[in-house]
Order: structure tokens, then sequence, then C-alpha cells
């Protein structure tokens, strides 16, 4: 008897230890995308409280108990992003945005067993959208003046800045052209690509990760220009008409010295 109480006295705080964890559970997940954090468990029982908090300060976003699902701040950070399994009491946030980066704690306390905990901590990642500029250049200005303007090439730079273990990627239709990759953090890429100005085929630049891409299309009537598109009639007519207010302002100015000097004598 003496040695059934014994055991009994160490097992009680054994389940308790074993119960709570302070093991960080480390979540990366894509701007946009929705992650969900499990509770480890199959089935939640009736009687079983389920609470979630947010932030160093543990606040309260989320809670079931006896099959009741409570949202705390569902019109403040998270708006109507949160969702609870009603099954497993894991916890779901749709559309997640770097705000809800942080560190996220599970209580699931029981009166039928220990009470348990969870950690995890949420790194949002944003995946920024490529830009295509263009760096203009006509083959034909450095080749005689016979040359045909169907020589002319549009020169074209796709760009991603402050991004990590991703890919970039010129696209002709569903054809890979070229790309590049890069595994370090925090890092600009840029991928050049030169077309014929009147070109019609459809060109893209993609970048992604493992999670999510974003795909920018390549619009060659905006970006491409031949010279005689570039140029505008405006553009001999503007200096013309500099020169006409300084050609009067000049005889002005030396009508009002004659005038002075008549005026004088």
């Amino acid at each position: 008897m003496l040695c059934y109480m014994l055991g009994l006295i160490f097992f009680i705080p054994m389940e308790g230890v074993f119960g709570a964890t302070d093991e960080v559970k480390l979540v990366s997940v894509t701007e946009g995308d929705s992650v969900t954090l499990n509770t480890g468990v199959t089935e939640v029982q009736r009687t079983d409280q389920i609470l979630w908090m947010f932030g160093p300060r543990e606040t309260r976003i989320a809670e079931m108990y006896r099959q009741s699902i409570d949202m705390f701040d569902s019109n403040v950070t998270f708006g109507d992003r949160l969702k609870i399994d009603s099954q497993t009491g894991s916890l779901t946030i749709t559309d997640i945005r770097n705000e809800h980066s942080g560190p996220y704690k599970l209580n699931i306390i029981s009166s039928r067993r220990a009470n348990s905990y969870k950690k995890f901590n949420v790194a949002v990642y944003v995946l920024p959208v490529p830009v295509i500029i263009s760096t203009y250049s006509n083959s034909s200005s450095n080749s005689s003046s016979n040359s045909s303007l169907s020589d002319s090439r549009c020169s074209l730079l796709c760009s991603v800045v402050n991004v990590s273990a991703v890919s970039l990627s010129w696209y002709k239709g569903n054809s890979v052209l070229s790309s590049i990759s890069v595994s370090d953090l925090s890092i600009s890429l840029s991928l050049p690509l030169e077309v014929e100005y009147q070109d019609k085929n459809t060109y893209s630049c993609v970048v992604n990760d493992t999670i999510k891409t974003h795909t920018t299309h390549l619009d060659i009537s905006q970006l491409c220009r031949t010279d005689k598109e570039l140029y505008s009639p405006f553009d001999d007519v503007i200096p013309s008409l500099i020169y006409a207010v300084l050609g009067m302002k000049v005889v002005a100015l030396i009508t009002v010295f004659i005038m002075s000097n008549l005026i004088s004598e």
C-alpha cells in the first residue's frame, strides 16, 4: 500500500511536466496564404477548454469550451481571419498578414487529465511582385542608315528586392527562357531579356518560392518603342518657342536702352 501511494505521488507531477513543454514550433508562411496551428489532439473532449493566445502579452484571441467557439480579437488584429476546428481545436489563420507574425500559445485545460500547452512562433514572409523596366536600345543606330527598323531590339530587366530562397524566371508563353535562384537572405535579383520591338509573343517574369508565385506580364507596346514612336512633334516646337521668347526679351531690352538714351539727351 505504501509503495502504491508513493508511486501515485510521483506519477501526478510527472504527467504535468510532460503535458507542458517549453519547445517552440517555428512556422513559416507566405503573406496572403493560410496557416493552421495544430493542437495535436485527435478529438477534443466536451469538457476540455481550448484557449489560443497571441503576442508577447499572451492576449486571448480564440477559445473553445463545451463545443462553443468565441473569438476575442475578431475585429481588431485578425478581423474574420481566425477559425477553430470544432473537432481538434486547431487554429487556422486565413489571408495572413505581416502583422500576424509572432508568438502564439495554446492552452488545453482538462478536468480529466493534466493541463498542457504548446508554443508556436509564426514568421510571415512577404514575397514581392517582380518589376520589369526597359533599358531601350536600337541596334540600327549603330549600323548604316539603310538598316531596317525591324532590327531594333528592346532590352529589359526584371527585378525583385529583399528576397530569400526564391527563383526568378523569364517565360515565353509556357516555356522558360532563363532563370536564376538564390538561397541567401535579403538579397536582390535581376534577370535581363532582349526582344524584338515588334515581337507578338507573350512574355512574363515569375518569382516563386516553395509556397507562392507572383507573375508580372510584359507589355511590349508600353515598354518597347521605336525611335519613331518615341519622337514627338513638340520636340521641335518647344525649343523654337524658347528661342522666340528669348529673342523678344532681347529686343525689348534694346528698345528700353535706346529710349532711355533719347530721353536723357
